[in-house]
Protein backbone atom coordinates (compact mmCIF):
# COMPACT_ATOMS: atom_id res chain seq x y z
CA UNK A 1 0.00 0.00 0.00
CA UNK A 2 2.83 2.53 1.14
CA UNK A 3 4.90 1.37 -2.29
CA UNK A 4 1.78 2.30 -4.40
CA UNK A 5 1.50 5.87 -2.63
CA UNK A 6 5.11 6.45 -3.23
CA UNK A 7 4.71 5.49 -6.82
CA UNK A 8 1.72 8.07 -7.45
CA UNK A 9 3.51 10.57 -5.61
CA UNK A 10 6.22 10.23 -7.95
CA UNK A 11 4.01 10.16 -11.13
CA UNK A 12 2.42 13.11 -10.00
CA UNK A 13 5.67 15.18 -9.39
CA UNK A 14 6.80 13.49 -13.25
CA UNK A 15 3.68 15.25 -14.07
CA UNK A 16 4.38 18.85 -12.43
CA UNK A 17 7.65 18.71 -13.87
CA UNK A 18 6.59 17.99 -17.16
CA UNK A 19 3.62 20.65 -17.27
CA UNK A 20 6.09 23.51 -15.65
CA UNK A 21 8.38 22.40 -18.65
CA UNK A 22 5.26 22.03 -21.32
CA UNK A 23 4.50 26.03 -19.89
CA UNK A 24 8.05 27.71 -19.15
CA UNK A 25 10.51 25.39 -20.92
CA UNK A 26 10.12 27.61 -24.70
CA UNK A 27 10.32 30.50 -21.55
CA UNK A 28 13.04 29.40 -20.26
CA UNK A 29 15.07 28.90 -23.18
CA UNK A 30 14.83 31.80 -24.63
CA UNK A 31 15.44 33.65 -21.30
CA UNK A 32 19.03 31.85 -21.41
CA UNK A 33 19.58 33.26 -24.60
CA UNK A 34 18.81 37.00 -23.58
CA UNK A 35 20.64 36.52 -20.19
CA UNK A 36 24.04 35.01 -22.25
CA UNK A 37 23.95 37.99 -24.56
CA UNK A 38 23.96 40.61 -21.14
CA UNK A 39 26.84 38.40 -19.79
CA UNK A 40 28.71 38.85 -22.90
CA UNK A 41 28.02 41.99 -23.76
CA UNK A 42 27.08 44.34 -20.58
CA UNK A 43 27.98 47.14 -22.20
CA UNK A 44 25.59 49.80 -23.96
CA UNK A 45 26.22 51.61 -27.36
CA UNK A 46 25.03 55.51 -27.73
CA UNK A 47 21.25 54.88 -28.80
CA UNK A 48 20.66 53.34 -24.97
CA UNK A 49 22.76 56.15 -23.23
CA UNK A 50 19.78 58.23 -22.62
CA UNK A 51 17.84 55.50 -20.64
CA UNK A 52 20.76 53.82 -19.00
CA UNK A 53 22.04 57.37 -17.46
CA UNK A 54 18.90 57.38 -16.28
CA UNK A 55 18.93 54.30 -14.80
CA UNK A 56 22.14 55.04 -13.00
CA UNK A 57 21.06 58.19 -11.61
CA UNK A 58 17.79 57.30 -10.29
CA UNK A 59 19.06 53.70 -8.54
CA UNK A 60 22.28 56.29 -7.07
CA UNK A 61 21.19 59.72 -6.78
CA UNK A 62 17.49 59.25 -5.87
CA UNK A 63 15.78 62.75 -5.43
CA UNK A 64 18.88 64.92 -6.20
CA UNK A 65 17.87 65.74 -9.66
CA UNK A 66 21.02 68.52 -9.72
CA UNK A 67 22.92 65.77 -10.03
CA UNK A 68 21.14 63.98 -13.67
CA UNK A 69 23.07 63.26 -16.24
CA UNK A 70 20.58 64.57 -18.79
CA UNK A 71 21.05 68.29 -17.86
CA UNK A 72 24.71 67.95 -18.64
CA UNK A 73 24.02 65.84 -22.08
CA UNK A 74 20.04 66.74 -22.64
CA UNK A 75 20.33 64.65 -26.31
CA UNK A 76 18.62 65.77 -29.47
CA UNK A 77 15.05 65.56 -28.28
CA UNK A 78 14.03 64.73 -24.49
CA UNK A 79 13.24 61.10 -23.58
CA UNK A 80 10.77 60.53 -21.43
CA UNK A 81 11.62 58.51 -17.62
CA UNK A 82 8.71 56.16 -17.25
CA UNK A 83 10.55 53.48 -18.46
CA UNK A 84 13.93 53.93 -16.30
CA UNK A 85 11.29 54.26 -13.38
CA UNK A 86 9.71 51.31 -13.87
CA UNK A 87 13.12 49.06 -14.46
CA UNK A 88 14.57 50.64 -11.21
CA UNK A 89 12.13 50.20 -9.44
CA UNK A 90 12.38 46.74 -10.17
CA UNK A 91 16.13 46.34 -10.14
CA UNK A 92 16.87 48.84 -6.89
CA UNK A 93 16.30 46.33 -4.44
CA UNK A 94 18.79 43.75 -6.03
CA UNK A 95 21.33 46.74 -6.92
CA UNK A 96 21.16 47.79 -3.41
CA UNK A 97 22.00 44.83 -1.80
CA UNK A 98 25.40 44.69 -4.20
CA UNK A 99 26.05 47.83 -2.97
CA UNK A 100 26.18 46.93 0.18
CA UNK A 101 28.71 43.89 -0.13
CA UNK A 102 30.86 46.25 -2.25
CA UNK A 103 30.25 44.98 -6.08
CA UNK A 104 31.17 46.63 -8.96
CA UNK A 105 28.75 49.10 -10.64
CA UNK A 106 28.60 47.31 -13.67
CA UNK A 107 27.11 44.48 -12.22
CA UNK A 108 24.28 47.18 -11.41
CA UNK A 109 24.13 47.81 -15.37
CA UNK A 110 23.30 43.93 -15.79
CA UNK A 111 20.65 43.78 -13.43
CA UNK A 112 19.07 46.82 -15.26
CA UNK A 113 19.13 45.13 -18.18
CA UNK A 114 18.01 41.39 -17.25
CA UNK A 115 15.22 43.06 -15.16
CA UNK A 116 14.18 45.14 -18.71
CA UNK A 117 14.60 41.30 -20.63
CA UNK A 118 12.36 39.50 -18.06
CA UNK A 119 9.99 41.87 -18.81
CA UNK A 120 10.09 41.82 -22.08
CA UNK A 121 10.06 37.86 -22.11
CA UNK A 122 7.08 37.79 -20.23
CA UNK A 123 4.98 39.79 -22.61
CA UNK A 124 6.74 37.66 -25.26
CA UNK A 125 5.52 34.35 -23.36
CA UNK A 126 2.19 36.01 -23.18
CA UNK A 127 1.70 36.29 -27.09
CA UNK A 128 3.53 32.66 -27.17
CA UNK A 129 0.94 31.04 -24.99
CA UNK A 130 -1.84 32.69 -27.24
CA UNK A 131 -0.13 31.36 -29.68
CA UNK A 132 -0.83 28.32 -28.55
CA UNK A 133 -4.15 28.38 -28.16
CA UNK A 134 -4.91 29.73 -31.00
CA UNK A 135 -2.43 27.95 -33.60
CA UNK A 136 -1.56 24.64 -31.78
CA UNK A 137 1.67 23.66 -29.65
CA UNK A 138 3.66 22.90 -32.93
CA UNK A 139 3.18 26.35 -34.11
CA UNK A 140 4.60 27.88 -30.67
CA UNK A 141 7.79 24.87 -30.46
CA UNK A 142 8.57 26.52 -33.97
CA UNK A 143 8.20 30.31 -32.82
CA UNK A 144 10.36 29.92 -29.81
CA UNK A 145 12.70 27.77 -31.98
CA UNK A 146 12.70 30.47 -34.86
CA UNK A 147 13.11 33.48 -32.16
CA UNK A 148 15.77 31.44 -30.15
CA UNK A 149 18.11 30.72 -33.81
CA UNK A 150 17.64 34.73 -34.51
CA UNK A 151 19.90 37.41 -32.76
CA UNK A 152 18.27 40.27 -33.02
CA UNK A 153 15.29 39.97 -31.10
CA UNK A 154 16.67 38.32 -27.87
CA UNK A 155 19.84 40.68 -28.21
CA UNK A 156 18.04 43.51 -28.34
CA UNK A 157 15.18 42.58 -25.54
CA UNK A 158 17.80 43.91 -22.66
CA UNK A 159 18.87 46.98 -24.42
CA UNK A 160 17.41 49.75 -22.75
CA UNK A 161 15.81 51.67 -25.83
CA UNK A 162 12.34 53.44 -26.19
CA UNK A 163 11.70 50.88 -29.35
CA UNK A 164 12.24 48.29 -26.90
CA UNK A 165 9.90 49.60 -24.43
CA UNK A 166 7.33 50.20 -26.58
CA UNK A 167 7.67 46.23 -27.57
CA UNK A 168 6.69 44.99 -24.12
CA UNK A 169 3.34 46.70 -25.24
CA UNK A 170 3.26 45.81 -28.59
CA UNK A 171 3.81 42.14 -27.52
CA UNK A 172 0.91 42.59 -24.94
CA UNK A 173 -1.41 43.60 -28.11
CA UNK A 174 -0.81 41.33 -29.99
CA UNK A 175 -1.65 38.80 -27.22
CA UNK A 176 -4.82 40.47 -26.84
CA UNK A 177 -5.09 40.55 -30.29
CA UNK A 178 -5.50 36.95 -30.92
CA UNK A 179 -7.50 36.73 -28.00
CA UNK A 180 -10.36 39.07 -29.81
CA UNK A 181 -10.06 42.02 -26.96
CA UNK A 182 -9.82 44.63 -29.28
CA UNK A 183 -9.98 47.50 -26.83
CA UNK A 184 -6.78 45.68 -24.76
CA UNK A 185 -5.24 45.72 -28.28
CA UNK A 186 -5.35 49.74 -28.74
CA UNK A 187 -5.08 50.25 -24.95
CA UNK A 188 -1.51 48.81 -25.10
CA UNK A 189 -0.92 50.17 -28.27
CA UNK A 190 -2.12 53.73 -27.64
CA UNK A 191 0.33 53.59 -24.31
CA UNK A 192 3.32 52.54 -26.53
CA UNK A 193 2.29 55.49 -28.83
CA UNK A 194 1.85 58.31 -25.91
CA UNK A 195 4.70 57.56 -23.97
CA UNK A 196 7.62 55.38 -25.78
CA UNK A 197 7.27 55.46 -29.40
CA UNK A 198 5.35 58.10 -30.78
CA UNK A 199 5.82 56.35 -34.39
CA UNK A 200 3.78 52.95 -33.08
CA UNK A 201 1.33 55.13 -34.28
CA UNK A 202 1.73 53.84 -38.00
CA UNK A 203 1.20 50.13 -36.58
CA UNK A 204 -2.05 51.14 -34.33
CA UNK A 205 -3.71 52.67 -37.92
CA UNK A 206 -3.67 50.23 -39.62
CA UNK A 207 -4.58 47.46 -36.92
CA UNK A 208 -7.68 49.99 -35.70
CA UNK A 209 -8.51 50.39 -39.69
CA UNK A 210 -8.68 46.92 -39.47
CA UNK A 211 -10.98 46.74 -36.04
CA UNK A 212 -12.96 50.20 -36.81
CA UNK A 213 -13.36 50.01 -40.74
CA UNK A 214 -15.15 53.32 -41.95
CA UNK A 215 -15.66 54.36 -38.01
CA UNK A 216 -11.85 54.31 -37.64
CA UNK A 217 -11.06 57.67 -37.59
CA UNK A 218 -13.97 58.87 -34.91
CA UNK A 219 -13.27 55.53 -32.51
CA UNK A 220 -9.27 56.45 -32.49
CA UNK A 221 -10.20 59.76 -31.59
CA UNK A 222 -12.54 58.41 -28.80
CA UNK A 223 -9.91 56.05 -28.46
CA UNK A 224 -7.24 58.83 -27.83
CA UNK A 225 -9.17 60.80 -25.33
CA UNK A 226 -10.25 58.33 -23.01
CA UNK A 227 -6.15 57.12 -22.46
CA UNK A 228 -5.41 61.03 -21.96
CA UNK A 229 -4.56 59.61 -18.70
CA UNK A 230 -1.38 58.33 -20.39
CA UNK A 231 -0.19 61.71 -21.83
CA UNK A 232 -0.76 63.54 -18.24
CA UNK A 233 1.30 61.07 -16.37
CA UNK A 234 4.10 61.16 -18.68
CA UNK A 235 3.83 64.73 -18.96
CA UNK A 236 3.86 64.70 -14.89
CA UNK A 237 6.83 63.02 -14.36
CA UNK A 238 8.57 63.91 -17.43
CA UNK A 239 8.16 67.62 -16.66
CA UNK A 240 9.42 67.02 -13.02
CA UNK A 241 12.64 64.96 -14.37
CA UNK A 242 13.30 67.63 -17.06
CA UNK A 243 12.36 70.79 -14.96
CA UNK A 244 10.39 72.11 -18.21
CA UNK A 245 6.91 71.40 -18.77
CA UNK A 246 7.58 68.71 -22.10
CA UNK A 247 5.31 65.67 -23.64
CA UNK A 248 8.72 63.95 -24.89
CA UNK A 249 7.18 61.71 -27.46
CA UNK A 250 5.31 64.65 -29.15
CA UNK A 251 8.72 66.64 -29.05
CA UNK A 252 10.41 63.65 -30.90
CA UNK A 253 6.97 63.48 -33.42
CA UNK A 254 7.75 67.23 -34.22
CA UNK A 255 11.54 66.47 -34.79
CA UNK A 256 11.19 63.33 -36.63
CA UNK A 257 8.42 63.88 -39.06
CA UNK A 258 7.34 67.39 -38.95
CA UNK A 259 11.05 68.70 -39.15
CA UNK A 260 12.50 65.49 -40.64
CA UNK A 261 15.68 65.55 -39.05
CA UNK A 262 16.42 62.46 -38.20
CA UNK A 263 17.44 62.42 -41.76
CA UNK A 264 21.06 64.36 -40.56
CA UNK A 265 21.79 60.89 -39.07
CA UNK A 266 21.49 59.03 -42.73
CA UNK A 267 19.08 57.52 -44.67
CA UNK A 268 18.82 54.67 -46.84
CA UNK A 269 16.46 53.99 -49.43
CA UNK A 270 12.51 52.55 -49.14
CA UNK A 271 13.34 49.37 -49.87
CA UNK A 272 16.01 48.78 -46.98
CA UNK A 273 14.16 47.16 -44.72
CA UNK A 274 13.12 44.72 -46.55
CA UNK A 275 16.22 44.11 -48.03
CA UNK A 276 18.64 44.07 -45.52
CA UNK A 277 16.92 44.94 -41.69
CA UNK A 278 14.47 42.38 -42.18
CA UNK A 279 16.44 39.58 -43.51
CA UNK A 280 19.10 39.77 -41.17
CA UNK A 281 16.87 39.93 -38.09
CA UNK A 282 14.58 37.49 -38.89
CA UNK A 283 16.79 35.29 -41.09
CA UNK A 284 15.24 31.45 -41.77
CA UNK A 285 11.66 32.79 -40.60
CA UNK A 286 11.87 36.07 -43.58
CA UNK A 287 10.55 33.60 -46.58
CA UNK A 288 8.91 30.77 -44.19
CA UNK A 289 6.57 34.23 -43.07
CA UNK A 290 5.26 35.37 -46.50
CA UNK A 291 4.67 31.94 -47.05
CA UNK A 292 2.49 31.17 -43.59
CA UNK A 293 -0.02 34.20 -44.68
CA UNK A 294 -0.62 32.35 -47.98
CA UNK A 295 -1.12 28.69 -46.58
CA UNK A 296 -3.31 29.91 -43.58
CA UNK A 297 -6.21 32.39 -44.26
CA UNK A 298 -6.14 33.19 -40.47
CA UNK A 299 -2.98 35.31 -40.74
CA UNK A 300 -3.86 37.48 -43.35
CA UNK A 301 -5.82 39.70 -40.54
CA UNK A 302 -2.70 39.59 -38.52
CA UNK A 303 0.37 40.00 -40.61
CA UNK A 304 -1.40 42.74 -43.30
CA UNK A 305 -1.26 45.54 -40.86
CA UNK A 306 2.54 44.53 -39.42
CA UNK A 307 3.20 44.58 -43.23
CA UNK A 308 1.97 47.53 -43.73
CA UNK A 309 3.58 49.17 -40.54
CA UNK A 310 6.51 48.57 -42.24
CA UNK A 311 5.81 50.37 -45.42
CA UNK A 312 4.39 52.94 -43.47
CA UNK A 313 8.01 53.06 -42.22
CA UNK A 314 10.01 53.04 -45.16
CA UNK A 315 8.70 55.93 -46.17
CA UNK A 316 11.36 57.71 -43.37
CA UNK A 317 14.82 58.39 -45.02
CA UNK A 318 16.04 57.31 -41.49
CA UNK A 319 15.94 53.73 -41.09
CA UNK A 320 17.23 51.64 -38.36
CA UNK A 321 16.53 47.95 -37.43
CA UNK A 322 15.35 48.64 -33.91
CA UNK A 323 12.07 50.90 -35.54
CA UNK A 324 10.79 48.03 -36.92
CA UNK A 325 11.64 45.38 -34.29
CA UNK A 326 8.07 45.33 -33.23
CA UNK A 327 6.95 43.92 -36.50
CA UNK A 328 9.45 40.43 -36.02
CA UNK A 329 6.75 38.40 -32.71
CA UNK A 330 3.72 38.70 -35.54
CA UNK A 331 6.17 38.05 -38.44
CA UNK A 332 7.61 34.86 -36.67
CA UNK A 333 4.28 33.79 -35.93
CA UNK A 334 3.56 33.52 -39.71
CA UNK A 335 6.78 31.75 -40.17
CA UNK A 336 6.27 29.29 -37.53
CA UNK A 337 2.71 28.30 -38.91
CA UNK A 338 4.50 27.62 -43.05
CA UNK A 339 7.30 25.54 -40.51
CA UNK A 340 4.80 23.54 -38.89
CA UNK A 341 2.93 22.55 -41.82
CA UNK A 342 6.24 21.11 -43.63
CA UNK A 343 6.92 19.73 -40.46
CA UNK A 344 3.68 17.58 -40.28
CA UNK A 345 4.30 16.95 -43.96
CA UNK A 346 7.70 15.79 -43.72
CA UNK A 347 7.13 12.21 -44.36
CA UNK A 348 5.41 13.11 -47.95
CA UNK A 349 7.54 12.64 -51.08
CA UNK A 350 7.35 16.14 -52.05
CA UNK A 351 7.58 18.28 -48.57
CA UNK A 352 10.97 15.91 -47.91
CA UNK A 353 13.20 18.26 -49.37
CA UNK A 354 11.50 21.36 -48.10
CA UNK A 355 11.45 19.62 -44.47
CA UNK A 356 15.70 19.16 -45.09
CA UNK A 357 15.92 22.59 -46.37
CA UNK A 358 14.14 24.23 -43.01
CA UNK A 359 16.29 22.06 -40.97
CA UNK A 360 19.11 23.71 -42.70
CA UNK A 361 18.12 27.45 -42.89
CA UNK A 362 17.62 26.55 -38.90
CA UNK A 363 21.56 25.53 -38.86
CA UNK A 364 22.34 28.39 -40.79
CA UNK A 365 20.68 30.95 -38.72
CA UNK A 366 21.78 29.74 -35.48
CA UNK A 367 25.65 30.00 -36.78
CA UNK A 368 24.69 33.41 -38.02
CA UNK A 369 23.17 34.45 -34.91
CA UNK A 370 26.48 32.91 -33.07
CA UNK A 371 28.89 34.96 -35.86
CA UNK A 372 26.72 37.90 -34.91
CA UNK A 373 26.89 37.73 -31.25
CA UNK A 374 30.88 37.32 -31.18
CA UNK A 375 30.89 40.30 -33.40
CA UNK A 376 28.76 42.55 -30.83
CA UNK A 377 31.31 41.26 -28.19
CA UNK A 378 33.76 43.44 -29.78
CA UNK A 379 31.50 46.27 -30.22
CA UNK A 380 32.24 48.06 -27.02
CA UNK A 381 35.87 49.01 -27.25
CA UNK A 382 36.31 51.79 -25.06
CA UNK A 383 34.42 50.28 -22.45
CA UNK A 384 37.06 47.52 -22.27
CA UNK A 385 39.62 50.30 -22.48
CA UNK A 386 38.03 51.87 -19.43
CA UNK A 387 37.93 48.73 -17.53
CA UNK A 388 41.79 47.82 -18.80
CA UNK A 389 42.98 51.18 -17.31
CA UNK A 390 41.13 50.53 -13.71
CA UNK A 391 42.56 47.11 -13.74
CA UNK A 392 46.39 48.80 -14.61
CA UNK A 393 45.90 51.71 -13.22
CA UNK A 394 44.74 50.56 -10.14
CA UNK A 395 45.34 53.26 -7.19
CA UNK A 396 45.53 52.14 -3.69
CA UNK A 397 43.50 54.02 -1.30
CA UNK A 398 45.24 57.02 0.03
CA UNK A 399 48.39 57.18 -2.42
CA UNK A 400 46.91 59.45 -4.64
CA UNK A 401 44.94 62.41 -4.73
CA UNK A 402 41.09 62.56 -6.47
CA UNK A 403 42.84 64.88 -8.73
CA UNK A 404 45.41 62.83 -10.25
CA UNK A 405 43.13 60.22 -11.21
CA UNK A 406 40.91 62.67 -13.45
CA UNK A 407 39.94 60.51 -16.92
CA UNK A 408 38.44 62.19 -19.75
CA UNK A 409 36.08 60.43 -22.11
CA UNK A 410 35.32 61.70 -25.24
CA UNK A 411 31.92 60.78 -27.56
CA UNK A 412 33.41 58.69 -29.45
CA UNK A 413 35.09 56.75 -26.41
CA UNK A 414 31.16 57.72 -24.72
CA UNK A 415 29.41 56.13 -27.86
CA UNK A 416 31.11 53.27 -27.86
CA UNK A 417 30.37 51.25 -24.24
CA UNK A 418 31.06 54.10 -21.60
CA UNK A 419 28.20 54.36 -19.56
CA UNK A 420 28.36 56.03 -15.41
CA UNK A 421 27.90 52.29 -14.80
CA UNK A 422 31.14 51.80 -15.94
CA UNK A 423 32.82 54.43 -13.43
CA UNK A 424 34.68 53.38 -10.29
CA UNK A 425 34.19 55.36 -6.62
CA UNK A 426 36.94 57.69 -5.70
CA UNK A 427 39.50 58.75 -6.71
CA UNK A 428 38.48 57.83 -10.08
CA UNK A 429 36.85 60.98 -11.28
CA UNK A 430 35.23 61.65 -15.14
CA UNK A 431 34.43 63.77 -17.49
CA UNK A 432 33.20 63.91 -20.56
CA UNK A 433 33.81 67.76 -21.40
CA UNK A 434 33.21 68.81 -25.08
CA UNK A 435 34.97 70.99 -27.59
CA UNK A 436 38.52 70.46 -26.34
CA UNK A 437 40.83 69.83 -28.97
CA UNK A 438 44.18 67.71 -29.07
CA UNK A 439 46.24 70.69 -28.32
CA UNK A 440 44.56 72.13 -25.44
CA UNK A 441 44.62 68.45 -23.19
CA UNK A 442 48.26 69.46 -22.44
CA UNK A 443 47.15 72.57 -20.78
CA UNK A 444 44.75 70.44 -18.42
CA UNK A 445 44.86 68.72 -15.28
CA UNK A 446 43.82 64.98 -16.59
CA UNK A 447 45.93 61.90 -15.97
CA UNK A 448 44.35 59.91 -18.64
CA UNK A 449 42.85 60.51 -21.69
CA UNK A 450 40.34 57.58 -24.10
CA UNK A 451 39.48 58.60 -27.52
CA UNK A 452 39.89 57.56 -31.04
CA UNK A 453 43.27 59.53 -32.05
CA UNK A 454 46.53 57.44 -31.79
CA UNK A 455 49.04 60.37 -29.97
CA UNK A 456 48.45 63.26 -28.33
CA UNK A 457 50.76 66.34 -26.72
CA UNK A 458 51.89 66.21 -23.79
CA UNK A 459 50.76 62.68 -23.35
CA UNK A 460 52.08 58.93 -23.43
CA UNK A 461 49.79 56.27 -25.65
CA UNK A 462 49.79 53.90 -23.02
CA UNK A 463 47.31 51.05 -24.80
CA UNK A 464 44.95 50.53 -27.45
CA UNK A 465 41.80 48.57 -27.67
CA UNK A 466 40.64 46.78 -30.90
CA UNK A 467 37.17 46.52 -32.01
CA UNK A 468 35.15 45.35 -34.41
CA UNK A 469 36.10 46.13 -38.05
CA UNK A 470 33.94 43.80 -40.52
CA UNK A 471 33.59 39.95 -41.32
CA UNK A 472 36.19 38.42 -44.14
CA UNK A 473 35.02 35.18 -45.81
CA UNK A 474 38.29 32.65 -46.80
CA UNK A 475 38.42 29.41 -48.15
CA UNK A 476 40.01 27.76 -45.53
CA UNK A 477 38.76 26.61 -41.89
CA UNK A 478 36.90 28.84 -40.79
CA UNK A 479 35.20 29.93 -43.65
CA UNK A 480 34.31 33.39 -41.56
CA UNK A 481 36.90 35.85 -39.31
CA UNK A 482 36.25 38.89 -37.53
CA UNK A 483 38.67 41.54 -38.59
CA UNK A 484 39.45 43.52 -35.80
CA UNK A 485 41.48 47.02 -35.40
CA UNK A 486 42.71 49.65 -32.82
CA UNK A 487 39.19 51.55 -32.23
CA UNK A 488 40.16 53.81 -28.83
CA UNK A 489 43.30 54.87 -27.23
CA UNK A 490 44.35 55.23 -23.95
CA UNK A 491 46.73 57.83 -22.86
CA UNK A 492 48.48 59.02 -19.55
CA UNK A 493 49.68 62.40 -18.77
CA UNK A 494 53.52 62.72 -18.99
CA UNK A 495 53.81 64.45 -16.12
CA UNK A 496 52.14 62.09 -13.76
CA UNK A 497 54.63 60.10 -11.82
CA UNK A 498 52.18 57.16 -11.89
CA UNK A 499 52.30 56.84 -15.51
CA UNK A 500 55.98 56.78 -15.92
CA UNK A 501 56.08 54.18 -13.05
CA UNK A 502 53.49 51.43 -14.28
CA UNK A 503 54.09 48.66 -16.52
CA UNK A 504 51.74 49.64 -19.47
CA UNK A 505 50.91 47.21 -22.80
CA UNK A 506 52.09 50.26 -25.15
CA UNK A 507 50.32 50.88 -28.42
CA UNK A 508 51.76 49.36 -31.63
Amino acid sequence: MAKGKQETSVVRQRTKIWRALENYGWDALLASIAAFHVLMAPYTKVEESFNVQAMHDIIYHHHHLEKYDHFEFPGVVPRTFLGSLFVSFLASPVVLAMEFFHFPKLYGLIVVRLMLGSFILTTLGFFRRQVKMQFGSQVEAFFAILTASQFHLLYYSTRPLPNIFALGLVNLAYAFWLKRNFKATLRCLVCATMIFRCDIVLLLGPIGLEFLLISFLLGSIQMLYRHKLFVRISVLVDSIMWQRLVWPEFEVLWFNSVLNKSSEWGTHVFYWYFSSALPRSMLAAYPLCLVGMLIDRRLLPYGLPVLLFVMLYSKLPHKELRFIIPSVPMFNLSAAVAAARIHINRKKNVWKLLYLMLIGSLLVSLGCSVITSVASYSNYPAAYALKSLHKIGKVEDGSTKAADCLVHVDSFAAMNGISRFCENKSPWRYSKEEGITIEEFQHGNFTYLLNGHSSIPGFKCLFAVDGFSRLQIQFSLPPIILLMQPKVYVHGNLQCQDVEMKNWPGCV
